[in-house]
């Protein structure tokens, strides 16, 4: 069981979506979550063997582009938005208060259609915030700067923009 515990863990994606005015999606979690209650967050969920299992492989053994399938999907569940031109941020680790650990895998995207509207299950509320915006809210740690990262990435591209 040790050998098995060390090698299984948790698979996560979490979306900083941008909306067409520059701005980003952050989302409060339920006082209900077992890991940060109550704090800021970008939507995202855990990847799970029936995102793909039962979908056609794209080679003979594999699935491809399962983070960002995932991330459509759960950004879809949790909040009702469809979104494009998903790229790769950063990954992290994370012990959970069950001792399990938890690979998160933090992806940008845009925001290509819908209103927001919250399953309210797991976040309980949203904003749409600028980076300075993004400061006057108690965020689970990083997000903050993983904003950053994607609204310099952003800011670079608009700027080699025609």
């Amino acid at each position: 069981m040790e050998e098995v515990q060390e090698k299984a863990h948790y698979v996560a994606v979490t979306g900083i979506i941008r909306n067409s005015e520059g701005k980003y999606l952050i989302c409060k979690r339920s006082p209900e979550e077992k890991v940060f209650p109550n704090k800021w967050c970008v939507p995202g969920g855990k990847v799970q063997k029936s995102d793909f299992i039962n979908t056609k492989k794209d080679t003979s053994d594999h699935w491809f582009d399962i983070f960002e399938k995932v991330l459509q999907k759960e950004i879809f569940e949790e909040t009702n938005l469809k979104i494009k031109n998903i790229g790769y941020v950063s990954n992290l680790a994370l012990i959970r208060p069950n001792g399990f650990s938890t690979i998160i895998v933090s992806l940008h995207a845009d925001h290509q259609e819908g209103e927001v509207n919250l399953e309210k299950k797991e976040l309980v509320d949203f904003s749409w915030v600028s980076l300075e915006e993004a400061k006057g809210f108690d965020l689970i740690e990083n997000i903050y700067e993983q904003i950053e990262k994607v609204d310099s990435f952003y800011k670079c591209f608009d700027n080699k923009s025609p």
